[in-house]
């Protein structure tokens, strides 16, 4: 059956399909997975570990009010607190030489 000129409700199986053309095959989900896995790698080759913690909304409230006054990040201002704790504190475990080398040379 052939589409006529005037309707408007029948689909036009060969026709060019309207709208933006597809950018990339995958779709938004998978091209997301994609991008969280190749930023997880990316991390690891620099020596990034993940960690993850639950808190109460009250408690990131205030981790972003004291990131967004020494306009750091989130992972910045957690790793200079726990730098100064331990600096501050009485037990100071000797850092084996081989992880003194590779924080040299990241540097």
């Amino acid at each position: 059956m052939a589409k006529a000129s005037s309707d408007r409700n029948t689909i036009d199986l060969f026709g060019q399909t309207r709208g933006r053309p597809k950018t990339h095959p995958l779709s938004r989900k998978d091209q997301l997975k994609l991008n969280k896995r190749l930023q997880r790698e990316k991390d690891k080759a620099a020596g990034f570990k993940r960690l993850e913690i639950v808190l109460d909304d009250e408690t990131i409230q205030k981790l972003d009010a004291l990131c967004d006054l020494n306009e750091l990040k989130r992972a910045e201002w957690l790793t200079m607190q726990v730098a100064l704790a331990y600096s501050k504190s009485k037990f100071k475990k000797e850092i084996p030489s081989s992880e003194k080398k590779q924080k040299v040379t990241k540097k």
